[in-house]
């Protein structure tokens, strides 16, 4: 049923109201993956695929469903620790974290060197608290509940589901938008339900709820971004070791994995750490490309020919992994021999197989947009449009039997660098970031002046805010973009009513709006990092639907934490691909692989798909449900969905519309009727 094909957990206060309320909860369903199963140890209970970790009075404290991440526990007196993550951590390790943790601060401090994306639910002193990642991958929300007060979760469609909240027309509003930035992007889409910032934890009072004038939650800040001082060698080294630990922390121990094998940098560096991993087998996927001129196919062969695996076409045959598409045919002797000659000797080595899925086969963008009700993700995302590409993927993965699957996810984010950067850079090193922006101002065709004005702009982040969304054309191309995030304009399909209320949450939230860090640059990238962490839970759900769980192990905190740590001018070039992440890597993928430069986009088969399915979105806007809400005018949307090659669709996207409108398609059928727990 939808809304009830994830996983989700819930922190409760300890009184009876607390305990009626985990009663509330979407009932359990049929588990997917790894669950906490009978490893579970401690002041604990399992009723199906849910596992309840108790107060020291009985009642319900954490309740989760654990459909694909473990749950950790572990229980010293009255003070307690649960960690939700990809692996489960022993109770040595959970009882060298807890002991002599005095307080937040002291279990921060231990918490440090965890590798993986886990959140922490911990008891000190009677307090509860929760917190998530630095990197917003996992993000933690609360509501008030009318009788048990405080409610914490990781997913805010459990908590709208427990105060029966209404959803918000102006966060719906928000989402029709390209760019959501901070602190804009932590609007949750129901009225009540809080999303408790990336880098802070959220403190439940001590008293027991039940009467209005119990004190609210409140935010602590556990996370600082490290300053950009070490040199590239020392800090390649601190990357290299976070990637490693990261992909240990999923994947460590499996027998059966595969990884999304793009032939793009990021993927290639995530296959060979995935390799040294030592699973029995390792299936890496490749969707070929309908452009003649891509070249990740090609850089992907080299991959699995460097690592001595065979690569396997459409029709089940085995095939060398040579440099060109040519000499991989099912049929030449010659490649297969090759291949063979490569494979590696080390008995230890995993069965490396790579599986080609041929071009015809990949669905266009905005196929099958249907099949979206099959989750409900925390909030309308603009990745919902290749819904149907990223299962054809993970389904083929599946069919492998593998029992984890890794993407390159984060990547871009984290190790290519934006160019606000050079604004952190100009104020202590003037010369070195002009001869940087020197570079980049040739290879973008920035203007001089415009440069010249935009580096020496110095707005503050709230005036910028007020004016990031504008009814002046969109920036073109050769715009210097030195500012504090990307300045839009509302699409032309979107209502006067829709305009009105982006605009006034905008300057709403310009009045108190601080940035995630006073340098303009580290802002720009740390919000890009989040950003692209909450695109990437959609992965994640479509996973969980067919039963194989998802990770991009860049999105962890520590691989973060090493990369900022980097001095700005040797983390970015405009010379370089990447170049942190090239030195982090060199040993462990061949140098030959490391030396990839491009890129390849599908940006056709985006152009592409609103042609094959235009009778899919003309479906879609009939009927509309954002129309309903008065957001988006149905009758300009259908004559786009008749006319898919119009000039609109070139300047402005209907990604978010798409998503926007097949969420709440999603969202309002997600529990048709109320069902408890047992």
């Amino acid at each position: 049923m939808p809304g009830q094909l994830r996983d989700y957990f819930v922190v409760l206060p300890d009184s009876a109201a607390g305990a009626a309320a985990a009663g509330q909860l979407p009932a359990p369903g049929a588990a997917a993956g790894r669950s906490a199963g009978p490893e579970a140890t401690g002041p604990a209970r399992e009723a199906g695929d849910t596992l309840t970790v108790a107060h020291p009075s009985g009642r319900p404290w954490v309740v989760a469903r654990p459909l694909v991440r473990r749950v950790s526990h572990l229980a010293r007196g009255e003070d307690a620790l649960v960690l939700i993550g990809p692996d489960r951590v022993p109770d040595a390790v959970l009882a060298r974290i807890l002991e002599g943790a005095r307080d937040r601060t002291g279990l921060e401090r231990r918490l440090a060197r965890l590798p993986g994306l886990y959140h922490v639910v911990a008891r000190l002193s009677g307090q509860s608290w929760i917190r998530g990642t630095a990197t917003g991958l996992r993000r933690v929300y609360h509501a008030r509940h009318p009788a048990a007060g405080t409610i914490a979760s990781d997913r805010p469609a459990v908590l709208a589901r427990l105060i029966d909240a209404p959803l918000d027309d102006s966060a719906l509003a928000l989402r029709l938008l390209d760019f959501l930035p901070h602190p804009l992007s932590r609007r949750p889409v129901w009225r009540g339900v809080h999303e408790t910032s990336a880098g802070f934890g959220l403190a439940l009072p001590v008293a027991a709820p039940g009467t209005a004038a119990v004190p609210g939650p409140t935010e602590h800040r556990w996370w600082e971004p490290p300053p950009g001082e070490l040199p590239l060698a020392e800090g390649a080294r601190r990357v290299g070791d976070a990637i490693a630990a990261s992909v240990r922390a999923h994947v460590g121990g499996l027998d059966r994995i595969s990884c999304e094998l793009s032939g793009g940098l990021d993927s290639t560096a995530l296959t060979f750490a995935a390799r040294e991993t030592g699973p029995a087998s390792l299936s890496l996927l490749t969707v070929a490309a309908r452009d003649r001129y891509s070249e990740d196919e090609t850089w992907a062969r080299r991959a699995v020919e460097a690592a001595g695996g065979t690569t396997v076409t459409a029709g089940g045959h085995a095939a060398g992994a040579a440099g060109d598409h040519g000499a991989a045919t099912a049929g030449d002797d010659r490649a297969a021999t090759a291949s063979a000659r490569n494979r590696p000797t080390d008995p230890a080595a995993p069965a490396l197989d790579h599986h080609v899925i041929p071009a015809d086969d990949a669905p266009y963008f905005y196929a099958d947009l249907a099949s979206t009700v099959a989750e409900l993700n925390d909030e309308p995302l603009p990745v919902a449009p290749g819904r149907a590409r990223a299962e054809l993927l993970l389904g083929r993965a599946r069919a492998t039997g593998s029992r984890y699957h890794l993407t390159g996810y984060g990547g871009d984010e984290i190790f290519l660098g934006l160019p606000h950067a050079y604004q952190d850079l100009f104020h202590g090193n003037p010369f070195t970031a002009w001869s940087h922006l020197g570079g980049l101002r040739h290879q973008l065709g920035w203007p001089f002046l415009p440069t010249v004005k935009a580096l020496l702009n110095r707005s503050t982040f709230p005036r910028w805010l007020a004016g990031a969304v504008t009814a002046a054309p969109q920036p073109v191309a050769r715009t210097p973009l030195l500012s504090w995030g990307v300045r839009q304009s509302p699409h032309p399909w979107l209502t006067e009513h829709a305009k009105a209320l982006i605009a006034e949450e905008f300057r709403a939230a310009a009045e108190h709006a601080e940035p995630i860090d006073p340098w303009r640059g580290r802002h720009v990238d740390i919000d890009g990092v989040r950003m692209g962490a909450r695109h990437f839970q959609a992965m994640e759900d479509i996973g969980m639907t067919i039963g194989l769980p998802v990770a991009a192990p860049f999105y962890d905190d520590r691989v973060l934490e090493a990369t900022l740590a980097v001095r700005l001018p040797e983390r970015i070039s405009p010379w370089r691909y990447k170049p942190l992440l090239v030195e982090a890597m060199r040993g462990v993928v061949p140098d030959a692989l490391l030396a990839r430069t491009t890129k390849d986009h599908m940006a056709s088969d985006e152009h592409q798909g609103l042609r094959e399915h235009a009778s899919e979105l003309a479906e879609l806007w009939t009927g509309s449900r954002l129309a309903e809400h008065g957001l988006v005018d149905a009758r300009h949307l259908l004559r786009l969905a008749a006319d898919p090659f119009s000039p609109v669709l070139v300047e402005h996207s209907i990604s978010s519309t798409v998503a926007g409108e097949t969420w709440l398609r999603t969202a309002e059928n997600a529990w048709p009727a109320p069902q408890l727990t047992p």
